[in-house]
């Protein structure tokens, strides 16, 4: 396999500009064929991005024989179905975030992947972004020090009425879709930085609540992990907050200074030592997940590592759990 042939499950919004032009912008890869199960969106796609095949059944992408690894994009509801259909299709499988609907259907795509011998990535795609790689080198260099705690704010505004209606929202907040709210959108990104800055997790645990009542799911979650080498994390995650208080922050406290970022910004990093203020600045990606995509070819083909496992990937979903666990 010299060249990686993707197909797509699920070429919806997310696929539009954060992924699926990368797949033909990286080395050895390109896309061939894509799947949505509305037939003329389907095909829509397929005409805008230069994609040879569509189709509105994903089993007839699987056994497309051009095709020789899966990207599956879908609601979380269906990756478990899709992994595990494209595994034992004996093809490579790459994962939108979160991986599952929970830990369990994680772990199951992890194991049937490690039973069949075959290669499961998971698109916790901030791995591959310069802003983050940045942010684990200098921890690694100590250049706060030891560090002690990390602490992450994230406050976004209550949806308004009528994205309620939106499809591309509504799935979101369906916790039999999305598997909770929008903190289940949102926080794969941040745990799993989480997870690859510090290492293995002593314990995890957590508070969740509906407060605003205004849709089925939670929008408020607290959550808090010892890692095993004695850092601690604190987060909250709140959906209903004014304007004015709109938040994204990470803050890193070490014992000579602390470092802070934001997560979905990809703006600078900001390191506070003896009261002087140093920037480091990035420009922004035009396609967000390419540079993890390279990395996932390159494993595919390899050529390198697994950037994410789907044991990363299954570890972040037990957090969530742990995090929303009534």
């Amino acid at each position: 396999m010299q060249t990686i042939r993707w197909g797509i499950i699920g070429c919806g919004d997310v696929t539009e500009m954060k992924s699926g032009p990368a797949f033909n912008k990286v080395n050895n890869s390109s896309l061939v064929a894509v799947m949505r199960r509305d037939e003329e969106k389907a095909k829509d796609y397929a005409a805008r991005h230069g994609v040879s095949k569509w189709y509105n059944d994903a089993n007839d992408l699987i056994n497309d024989n051009e095709v020789n690894a899966v990207y599956i994009a879908t609601p979380p509801a269906f990756h478990e179905e899709y992994a595990i259909a494209s595994i034992n299709a004996g093809k490579p499988v790459y994962i939108e975030k979160p991986m599952a609907l929970n830990f369990e259907s994680a772990n199951m795509i992890a194991k049937v992947a490690t039973e069949k011998n075959i290669k499961v990535s998971v698109a916790h795609y901030r791995r591959g972004q310069p802003l983050f790689n940045k942010v684990k080198q200098l921890l690694k260099e100590k250049i706060i020090g030891d560090v002690r705690f990390g602490r992450l704010q994230f406050y976004k505004k209550q949806l308004p009425f009528e994205a309620l209606s939106v499809p591309k929202v509504a799935w979101r907040i369906n916790p039999a879709i999305s598997g909770g709210g929008l903190f289940h959108d949102i926080a794969p990104h941040q745990l799993d930085l989480m997870y690859w800055f510090f290492g293995d997790i002593e314990k995890a645990s957590g508070y969740s609540a509906n407060q605003s009542k205004f849709y089925d799911a939670d929008d408020i979650v607290s959550g808090h992990i010892l890692f095993k080498s004695g850092v601690i994390f604190n987060g909250l995650w709140c959906f209903n907050v004014v304007e004015e208080n709109v938040k994204d922050l990470c803050e890193i406290q070490g014992s000579e200074g602390k470092m802070r970022f934001p997560i979905f910004e990809h703006k600078k990093i900001e390191i506070i030592k003896n009261g002087i203020t140093e920037e480091i600045l990035f420009e922004p990606l035009q396609h967000v997940q390419q540079p993890l995509i390279q990395k996932i070819v390159d494993y595919f083909l390899g050529e390198g590592p697994n950037p994410c496992t789907p044991e990363d990937g299954a570890k972040v979903m037990w957090m969530m759990d742990e995090f929303t666990r009534k």
